[in-house]
Parts: structure tokens; sequence; C-alpha cells
């Protein structure tokens, strides 16, 4: 890679980068030191044990207690006590606000799309896909700035529709949004008139595909949408690509929505702390 690129180079599936375990590790409940019987695991082995599962998709009892010095059942009890006590939430609102100090949020435009994924193992908020002869599924839903940086992140089962999640993912907007004004796209998924009320009510300005209806004209439709404006949705189709790559997010192994979800969460930490130190 030569000087002058700022492309983040390839990550390593078994470490968490260096510059990123740096500032995660401020938001890590600390490890007892002294006391009787066996020391505990460093949060960081057991954090780069989280971090190939991400990336991999393996079973957690399928990694080997030499591979990272933590077992298996230490390694899966500690990522659920950090999901629960919302290390995981920290972690990412840590990274956006260094996003906000070092590149400024776009918060003019924001976008906002769904991926539907597999589930084979089921589990709580899944539902048969309608669009994959009816196999069990999720779908991972993303409020994204103009640049592509994940502001909001939802969960939900690939039969509901998307519509009905946008008030769960506007209210779920992990940093304090400003004032002044912003403008919302959204695919035809969304065009019902629920959507158009919630979303001005929260100081939007909608830009919402028509959806056109039975019998009616396909003459352009005069209902104001993005056709007046430039493709701005393909930033958050792209967050959501990003995202496709790890293979725990791909395929939805964890039968708790709130796991799969913490791991979703780890992985757009990286995603926003590339955007914000390389650009």
């Amino acid at each position: 890679m030569s000087k002058s690129s700022t492309k983040p180079k390839n990550v390593s599936y078994t470490r968490v980068p260096g510059k990123l375990w740096r500032k995660m590790k401020k938001h890590l409940p600390k490890v007892r030191q002294g006391g009787r019987g066996r020391p505990p695991c460093p949060n960081r082995a057991v954090m780069d044990g989280i971090w190939f599962v991400l990336w991999s998709g393996c079973q957690w009892k399928a990694i080997e207690r030499h591979w990272f010095g933590v077992s298996s059942s230490v390694l899966h009890e500690r990522f659920q006590t950090w999901e629960q006590q919302g290390v995981f939430v920290r972690i990412i609102q840590a990274m956006l606000r260094y996003y906000g100090r070092t590149r400024h949020v776009r918060w003019t435009w924001q976008l906002g799309d769904s991926r539907s994924v597999p589930a084979p193992l089921g589990g709580k908020g899944t539902g048969k896909n309608p669009t994959d002869r009816a196999k069990l599924g999720g779908k991972i839903h993303l409020l994204v700035d103009q640049r592509g940086a994940p502001l909001a992140i939802d969960v939900f089962g690939a039969n509901h529709n998307e519509k009905w999640h946008v008030a769960a993912l506007i209210c779920s907007i992990l940093i304090q949004r400003p004032t002044q004004t912003q403008h919302l796209c959204l695919d035809k998924a969304y065009d019902s008139w629920e959507v158009h009320v919630f979303v001005k009510q929260q100081g939007y300005i909608p830009h919402i595909k028509h959806r056109r209806r039975v019998n009616e004209p396909k003459d352009p439709c005069p209902i104001p949408g993005e056709t007046q404006y430039p493709p701005r949705r393909w930033v958050c189709e792209r967050t959501l690509g990003w995202l496709g790559r790890r293979r725990s997010i791909r395929t939805r192994w964890c039968k708790k929505p709130q796991n799969w979800l913490a791991l979703i969460q780890l992985a757009c930490a990286l995603i926003i702390f590339d955007m914000a130190f390389f650009g």
C-alpha cells in the first residue's frame, strides 16, 4: 500500500485492530485483580475470540482454548454478560462521537433500508421469509448518515414489513440529533400514510419513493419523491453490503436477537471507526 493511500488494510479475522482496541477497551468492565482461584481471562483475549466468531460464523463451542487463551464457555458467558451490560452499545456510541469529532456526522441527509438474511436455527425474532420460500429469516434495519455511517440499528423477523419498524429505528438513534433541517430517504416499501405522518412529526422532510397502487395510472406521480434529487440510498445499501462480509451477520446463527444485534453493533463500530480514521 502506497504512503498516500487512505484505504484501510485488510482486517485480521483473529485479532481486533490495535487502533480500534485502544478506543473500545475503555468501555469494557475492569477485570478483577488478585483473590483466590484461577485469574480471570483478560478482556483482550475475550474480545479477540468474539471478533473471530463475528467474522467466521463458527459455533462458540468450536473455539479451542489454545487459540485465544480462553475457553469457549467463558467466551460465550462473557459475551452475553457484556451484551446485558450494554457494552456494545457504549462502544458504537463512542465510535460515533469519534466520527463526529473527526469527520462530522452528515445529518442533512439520512437514509434507511433493510436486508433479509437466513436464520437456519430459528429463535425469537425470526419469521418466514416471503422472498425465500418461507424459510426462517431475520432482517437488519439500518439508518445511516449521508456518508453511510450507521446511526441506528434494529433487527426483526423476515416476515415483518419495514414500515412498521420505522418508529423503533428513528427512536433508537445512538447519538443526539441536532435541530437543523434533515431529509430522510426511504424506498417504496415505506410508502404509507403512517410513515409519512411519523417522519414529519420527528422533524424530517420525507423523500419516500412512491409505490403505485392498483389501477393507478403510470404517469409520473405528483407526490414529492426522490426522483427530484440525485440517488442517495445506495450508501445505505453499501453499508449493508459491508456488514454482509461477516458470516455471523450474513447468516443469523444466534437464537437470541439481542446477541445477534450485539454482533452487528460490533461490526458497525469497525465501519464507523474506519470512516472516521481513513475518511
